[in-house]
């Protein structure tokens, strides 16, 4: 926190740190992302971590001249502390924390049909670019919502690697990105299951599939450390609240 230049003495204000919480729109061969609802949870989460703390969200459309316009007009407008923000990874199998920014690009189209045909970000810059922030604390809050949480130091050659480079470009103290996973789509049993020990709440961790009176009863979840683990929506809603009070609390550190 810090006083608003001119107070008068005696009358000082205290300005809230603000936060500026970013996800991405669906992206060819992703038409559901998940960050979408993640940073619409995130900013109506209340706990007295974040009580003092101003929260601002964006959803990029998935394209480069998306990024590009943007975050500076966010950064302009909001001046915020920190950058906390989300992207999905089609094939990741636990939450992770991207601790590089890589100066490459795929020749993927976005989602606008750009692809971006120079193979690197900036042709003068250094092969990669440390994101600015406190790793090992962000893993250990990440960790403690009881999802597999992992750093990362290759964030990819499309928009969310992309995003990362244009962060830390952008001057702002503290900037994080969270690669997050499918989310799990899954069945739910028959309510006619329930006279046979069965319910929308039954936890098999053992079984991805179950076939019982002739119906699939797909595993609802599986437990942490173990190779069938599902995320579900309300997991990537806490370890991301997790990881926002823990950028919180480093804001105050810097």
């Amino acid at each position: 926190m810090s006083a608003r230049p001119g107070s008068p003495l005696g009358s000082i204000i205290l300005s809230m740190p603000t936060l500026l919480v970013t996800g991405f729109g669906p992206f060819p061969g992703a038409p559901y992302n998940p960050t979408v609802k993640l940073v619409r949870a995130l900013a109506r989460r209340r706990r007295p971590a974040l009580a003092d703390t101003t929260i601002v969200t964006h959803i990029f459309t998935t394209s480069y001249a998306a990024v590009d316009r943007d975050l500076p007009a966010l950064i302009a407008r909001h001046k915020p502390d920190a950058l906390l923000m989300f992207g999905l990874h089609g094939r990741a199998k636990a939450i992770r924390i991207e601790t590089r920014a890589r100066n490459a690009l795929a020749l993927l189209p976005d989602a606008s049909g750009k692809v971006l045909r120079r193979g690197v970000i900036a042709p003068d810059a250094p092969s990669a670019r440390r994101m600015p922030m406190p790793a090992q604390r962000l893993l250990a809050a990440a960790k403690a919502a009881h999802v597999p949480a992992v750093l990362s130091r290759d964030a990819g050659r499309y928009l969310c690697n992309y995003l990362c480079w244009r962060a830390v470009d952008s001057g702002v103290p503290l900037a994080v990105f969270v690669h997050v996973p499918r989310v799990a789509r899954l069945a739910r049993p028959r309510p006619s299951f329930r006279g046979a020990g069965f319910s929308p709440r039954t936890r098999n961790p053992a079984m991805s599939s179950h076939n019982t009176a002739g119906f699939r009863v797909r595993a609802l979840h599986a437990r942490p450390g173990m190779t069938g683990w599902h995320f579900t929506a309300a997991d990537l809603a806490r370890a991301g609240e997790q990881v926002l009070a823990a950028l919180r609390a480093a804001i105050n550190r810097t």
